[in-house]
């Protein structure tokens, strides 16, 4: 199968996994649901669009840089008169004097991931034109987190997951005589070497409502439903000379390694 190269990286993202309206919390690395929603929104897909011809796509996930989790303590409609307070689910307003809405929103700041999407020939194709000509931009978990350039690095390339081996790493290279670096590989089947953890997540979206033989899905406020599966995070050492630093250094590098100038 073919796949396509992408960069994930800007100020802030964030990627939700159980939230609910007061706390909306944020994984460690991309779901495969907000990664399903920027193809969907890049196709012009409005929400509550089915899905279903997307599942063949599936997600590879190189943790470049795993950022820091930051908390936002947010309100909303504090000190407002009665007439332009927040709206109830009816319709109607809160009372003056009690409209503030409160919620703690967290995001990764300064978090980079290389990702490798694959998927059948024809739907990388259709992805790939998709993400180069998108209706709606793409932004990393939430509106409020554009994505930084470069995004799309390569249209459909063969061996899209082994080429996360060789793509330079956006960090910086550690001090001192070191040979190797520990990077993480987050992938839907256990890696073949390194050290390998699990996690489960409650990121794959689900259509029609699930039968009694199905576990009970997260079920997000606007009605989209979302079951859990497990993933597995491998720890693999590549070479430290792969550290392309951070800036304009990293993005010289990557340029010419895009160009075919190094291995």
């Amino acid at each position: 199968m073919t796949g396509l190269l992408l960069r994930l990286a800007g100020p802030m993202q964030s990627w939700g996994d159980h939230s609910t309206f007061s706390v909306r919390d944020t994984c460690t690395v991309p779901t495969r649901s907000a990664l399903l929603g920027m193809v969907a929104a890049a196709q012009g897909r409005r929400r509550g669009t089915p899905l279903g011809d997307l599942t063949a796509l599936g997600f590879t996930v190189r943790v470049d840089r795993p950022g820091t989790v930051m908390s936002d303590f947010h309100t909303v409609g504090g000190g407002l008169p009665a007439e332009r307070t927040v709206p109830t689910a009816e319709g109607k307003r809160r009372p003056a004097g009690s409209g503030t809405v409160v919620s703690h929103r967290h995001y990764l700041a300064d978090a980079v991931f290389t990702v490798a999407v694959t998927g059948p020939d024809d739907l990388v194709d259709q992805v790939h034109a998709d993400l180069t000509r998108p209706v709606w931009g793409p932004y990393l978990g939430r509106r409020s987190c554009p994505v930084e350039q470069p995004f799309l690095l390569s249209g459909p390339v063969p061996d899209a997951v082994d080429r996360l081996d060789h793509l330079p790493l956006n960090r910086r290279r550690p001090i001192g005589d070191v040979d190797v670096v520990p990077v993480d590989f987050v992938t839907e089947t256990p890696g073949a070497e390194g050290s390998t953890g699990r996690m489960t997540l409650n990121d794959v979206p689900v259509e029609p409502p699930p039968s009694a033989a199905v576990p009970t899905p997260r079920r997000h406020l606007h009605g989209r439903r979302y079951l859990a599966r497990e993933v597995h995070v491998t720890t693999r050492e590549l070479p430290a000379r792969s550290c392309a630093g951070t800036g304009l250094d990293y993005l010289d590098r990557l340029a010419e390694h895009l160009r075919g100038a190094r291995p």
